[in-house]
């Protein structure tokens, strides 16, 4: 009896945990249940809209000389890949979309799982439950299972819907075990530097450079021969060499798993052997106050900007310049290979035959890392808002106009120089190969964007009035689901009056073609009225705490 006695408080202490740790994890799962099913639905709707329509838009277009036209031209392969069995919808599907929906799959999970730990943490959200009996690595590891899963979720529906579309299965599992993994290794990456660093910014910041850094990998092992060896060192690069729908090897995605798996292994340790709201990376102390650019708000919101402007520009920067340096490749093959550039137009890429034709297409790729940037820093506002940082702010002289006015105000700052950046880098990529570009036409086609951008600001700034959980997800919609709007109407039968819903449609390809001043209002116009109602909502709104 007294066994029975002794064991009774055990087998309820037991069953306690066992119910606090379901807990943590489904609150993980509530964090970011309509994250994931938004890119569940998109990567898989997307992958078997483009299988589906192959036929329609591709053809008879991929005989055997346009497949060897492809193949050997350098600029290609880096900007999109090496071309691998393009004559089946599988394999144009692949190489279509396979590095841009992994690249969505890699920053959404990355970007969730720093905000469900380290946002979370620093917010004080976990407080409470640090303070019971489930240990720090234990509810770390929890969150991170719960983005893991959803990853590979990703790469099922991605499965699921290709076989669907009628691509052969051993393909298109391969393929949806791909994204799954470029998924489960950033999310590993992230929950690990939200450990290493002092702050989420630092953990996002560090991440986003590994996938940036991973991506130019693949792009130059594709590109370059002799460097095709650097893809294994590339998440991207091993989904791309394990060749879905032609060779199906398994061996790169092994290697992805594995490094995957030993990144997820490393995160419980470090985890318990850190203080809460502290890092294996520690800011130093007792260095000198830094007090430039604390003078007043505008100032203060310049400070603010500079640091992961710097970090932007450089991404971007080096992006246009591999642009104006396969300027003449890229165009000698398409005016040698028109099949290929009608291709491209059906695509959302149109007159990519002369020079100036090809930066305008690609200058439209800016609006979206300029609109985001734009979205991402007023979100950093709410961030602020929600970790009470901006408390003694507000008990001062400052009111909210003048707050957001300034930041507003930066915001657009980085979004003009982000673009410059791109236009300055772009025409020193093509003078540097002879290219007959000029500064002006550059400088011209990078700030077109801008329009876009303010679209995003514009729309931000309206969900920070009244729905400031969602600033950045809402405000990058104009950039990033535009633009996928448009290319899915471009590649499909979809009703012309769907296509005028996406900003690009009203974006002039500049500087191939005179700018849409009409366009340009009209987007200008709808900026400042979201702006405006914003405003309002965040001057009436009580802050968040």
């Amino acid at each position: 009896m007294t066994a029975v006695d002794a064991r009774a408080p055990q087998a309820a202490r037991a069953a306690g945990d066992t119910g606090a740790r379901n807990a943590v994890t489904w609150l993980a799962v509530r964090h970011i249940r309509r994250g994931a099913l938004i890119v569940i639905v998109l990567v898989g709707g997307m992958s078997a809209m483009v299988a589906s329509t192959y036929a329609s838009t591709v053809g008879d277009a991929m005989d055997a000389d346009a497949l060897a036209a492809l193949a050997e031209n350098p600029a290609i392969r880096t900007l999109f890949g090496q071309p691998v069995a393009l004559d089946s919808a599988g394999g144009f599907t692949v190489w279509r979309t396979g590095t841009i929906l992994a690249v969505l799959v890699g920053v959404w999970a990355l970007l969730t799982a720093t905000r469900i730990t380290r946002g979370a943490e620093d917010a004080g959200h976990w407080d409470l439950l640090l303070a019971g009996k489930v240990p720090l690595s234990s509810i770390v590891m929890r969150h991170a299972t719960v983005v893991v899963t959803a990853a590979l979720l990703v790469g099922f529906a991605t499965a699921t819907a290709l076989t669907a579309a009628g691509t052969p299965p051993a393909g298109a599992v391969l393929h949806g075990a791909g994204l799954a993994l470029v998924g489960v290794f950033f999310a590993a990456a992230g929950t690990l530097a939200a450990q290493t660093f002092p702050s989420r910014a630092a953990a996002s910041g560090a991440t986003v450079t590994l996938l940036g850094s991973g991506l130019l990998l693949r792009m130059i092992g594709d590109g370059v021969d002799a460097l095709g060896w650097l893809r294994w060192l590339s998440p991207f690069g091993l989904t791309a060499i394990s060749r879905p729908y032609h060779d199906n090897r398994i061996l790169p995605l092994v290697v992805l798993a594995l490094a995957a798996s030993a990144v997820l292994a490393t995160i419980p340790a470090t985890a318990a052997r850190r203080d809460v709201r502290g890092g294996w990376l520690a800011p130093r102390t007792g260095r000198a106050p830094q007090l430039r650019l604390l003078g007043s708000i505008p100032a203060f919101a310049l400070r603010r900007l500079l640091r992961p402007l710097a970090g932007w520009s450089a991404g971007v920067g080096a992006y246009y310049l591999l642009i104006g340096l396969l300027a003449v490749s890229m165009t000698d093959f398409l005016a040698d290979n028109p099949r290929f550039a009608d291709l491209a137009a059906q695509a959302g890429f149109a007159g990519l035959g002369s020079v100036e034709g090809y930066v305008a297409a690609m200058f439209a790729l800016l609006a979206i890392p300029a609109g985001i940037f734009a979205a991402v820093h007023v979100a950093t506002i709410a961030a602020a808002e929600a970790d009470r940082r901006l408390t003694l702010i507000y008990a001062g002289p400052v009111t909210r106009l003048r707050l957001i006015t300034a930041e507003a105000a930066t915001a657009a700052t980085g979004a003009v120089a982000l673009t410059t950046t791109a236009g300055l880098a772009t025409w020193i990529g093509a003078t540097s190969v002879g290219a007959p570009l000029r500064l002006g036409a550059a400088l011209a086609g990078a700030v077109n964007v801008l329009p876009i951008a303010a679209l995003c600001l514009g729309a931000a700034i309206f969900v920070l009035g009244w729905l400031p959980r969602a600033v950045a997800l809402v405000g990058a919609l104009p950039a990033a689901g535009g633009f996928l709007l448009q290319v899915v109407t471009d590649s499909t039968d979809a009703p012309h009056w769907i296509g005028t819903l996406s900003p690009f449609t009203h974006l002039a390809a500049v500087p191939d073609a005179a700018p849409d001043w009409p366009g340009v209002i009209g987007m200008l116009t709808g900026a400042a009225v979201l702006a405006v109602l914003g405003v309002t909502g965040y001057q009436h709104r009580d802050l968040r705490t």
